[in-house]
């Protein structure tokens, strides 16, 4: 089993292509990783036969651990009765009741958070006691632990165009969460893969800390010319030396298989978070 995580974002099932989930699938059952995460945006429009296809797939994936966090197209639109009275009433017929699950183990600690609001559209909203519940997870960390939280809505973006995507309430919660010792923060929605620092973009953030955003998976509505994408989040610790990197792997139509399309070395802050 590789000591990997797995971030599948934004499959959006209903607009899947089929070889590139079959190619997805069997990179999964090739890499073994430890936990699989799914990063929001599972469905396109919250149909229970999206869901079914969409949990179909997840058990199909080979992994002991395997976290989903719903987006915000998981929640109905136009049908205004269940979005209003039980928006989240189809995601947990296919994938429970906790809307934020969570995976410790020796080597990983990964929290999420649940940032849809069925009366936002788009936007996504962590709140001060998701920021503190998540603060609290990680001040308990071990050192030995790489500390992931998973949103949906990005805490930073790239382009000028992206700005009213970001997370609300991320300047809180990248600070707060970067005292209490995160490392990583995967985030979607926008179908657009990066990994940038979250201390040179943050005033808050005093620790050293990345954002890493993952492309769409398996959907035709790729953007900006990515191609469909995941990412591998790989330990690298050695000894007092807490490293890790992430790996882009993008779907290439003429071997019709996933492919290391880029690598991102990354070092990480060391010891515990500052009391």
């Amino acid at each position: 089993m590789s000591a990997c995580l797995l971030q599948i974002s934004d499959p959006h099932f209903g607009t899947e292509q089929p070889e590139v989930l079959r190619a997805l699938e069997r990179f999964a059952e090739a890499l073994a990783p430890q936990v699989v995460v799914m990063s929001g945006d599972i469905t396109q429009r919250a149909t229970r036969v999206q869901f079914a296809a969409a949990r179909a797939f997840v058990d199909r994936l080979a992994a002991p651990a395997k976290l989903v966090v719903p987006g915000n197209h998981d929640i109905p639109l136009f049908q205004l009765a269940a979005r209003c009275f039980s928006p989240y009433g189809r995601y947990m017929e296919a994938f429970g009741d906790d809307l934020e699950p969570a995976f410790e183990s020796e080597d990983w600690l990964v929290v999420t958070v649940n940032t849809t609001r069925w009366y936002r559209h788009s936007d996504g909203v962590v709140s001060p006691a998701q920021v503190e519940r998540v603060a609290a997870r990680l001040a308990a960390a071990s050192p030995s632990q790489l500390r992931v939280v998973v949103t949906h809505q990005p805490v930073m973006v790239t382009r000028e165009e992206d700005l009213s995507n970001r997370l609300h309430g991320r300047e809180r919660a990248v600070a707060r969460w970067s005292e209490a010792g995160v490392d990583l923060i995967l985030g979607g929605h926008i179908h657009l893969p990066y990994v940038r620092s979250l201390h040179d973009a943050f005033s808050g953030c005093k620790r050293t800390a990345f954002a890493v955003q993952a492309g769409t998976a398996v959907s035709h509505r790729v953007r900006a010319g990515f191609a469909n994408s995941v990412n591998v989040v790989r330990l690298a610790m050695s000894g007092d030396a807490r490293a890790c990197r992430v790996e882009r792997w993008d779907y290439a139509a003429a071997g019709k298989a996933f492919e290391c399309a880029k690598v991102f070395p990354l070092s990480l802050a060391s010891g515990t978070a500052p009391p």
